[in-house]
């Protein structure tokens, strides 16, 4: 009796905010732990005929979509209708944010007929949107289906504008010698693809201190996006850091 009245202390814990002391509804639930994994990405959490956004997802869509964000249960929610998903992920992703879609994987006709109708939708990430990769078929069929069945009067520029024809560009590094690494003389290899047409442009190269050959590769890229290591040389970080800056 003790382990089971434990047992749903514990469980009790988990569901329970602590700031306002009520519990977390299942969708709620289900949220955190998807957040737990993107934690740094805007979520949009398919919900029947709408995409919601909760806590401060909720909050950066507000300001930046202008749609209205209010208290419900235990986060702040904003919501979108599910047939203008695309041009707000491309407002948000011009601003600079990383954009996660989650979607519901069962239909509401399959999950009525089934044995679990009473439970959540199963959801997961389907998509994940930056400056370098606001591209593929979800993007052209949601064009196509409102040219040509929904909304005539949309634009295909609401949607492809700011897609970007530039590089997604990674930079890696090898201090041959630790006396190298030391006075900044290292091995630098890149490697820069352009996802809109497929070009993939890499090359490695020795570099002195002041990064100069580093610097003139990724001025003449102009890439939207760089992907770097973690243990990145300071010259290197001080060098990419002011172009991007700039």
């Amino acid at each position: 009796s003790f382990k089971s009245y434990e047992n749903t202390q514990n469980t009790s814990d988990i569901n329970l905010n602590k700031r306002t002391k009520s519990i977390y509804t299942p969708l709620e639930l289900q949220f955190i732990e998807l957040k737990k994994q993107y934690k740094d990405a805007v979520l949009c959490v398919e919900c029947g005929y709408k995409y919601r956004f909760f806590g401060e997802d909720a909050e950066i869509a507000a300001k930046e979509l202008n749609i209205y964000c209010h208290q419900d249960h235990n986060f702040m929610t904003a919501s979108i209708p599910t047939h203008r998903l695309f041009v707000h992920v491309r407002r948000l992703v011009a601003k600079g944010y990383k954009v996660g879609v989650i979607k519901q994987m069962e239909t509401a006709a399959l999950k009525a007929a089934g044995e679990n109708k009473s439970s959540l939708f199963s959801r997961k990430l389907t998509a994940l949107y930056t400056k370098s990769t606001l591209i593929g078929e979800d993007i052209l069929i949601y064009t196509y289906i409102h040219r040509a069945y929904l909304d005539d009067s949309l634009d295909v520029e609401d949607v492809t504008t700011d897609v970007p024809d530039n590089y997604l560009l990674c930079v890696c590094e090898n201090g041959e010698k630790l006396k190298d690494r030391k006075k900044g003389d290292i091995v630098i290899g890149i490697m820069a693809i352009q996802p809109t047409t497929g070009e993939v442009i890499f090359d490695s190269f020795r570099d002195c201190a002041s990064r100069l050959e580093l610097e003139s590769r990724v001025l003449r890229l102009q890439p939207v996006e760089i992907i770097l290591p973690s243990g990145l040389s300071d010259q290197s970080e001080k060098l990419i850091s002011s172009i991007t800056s700039m």
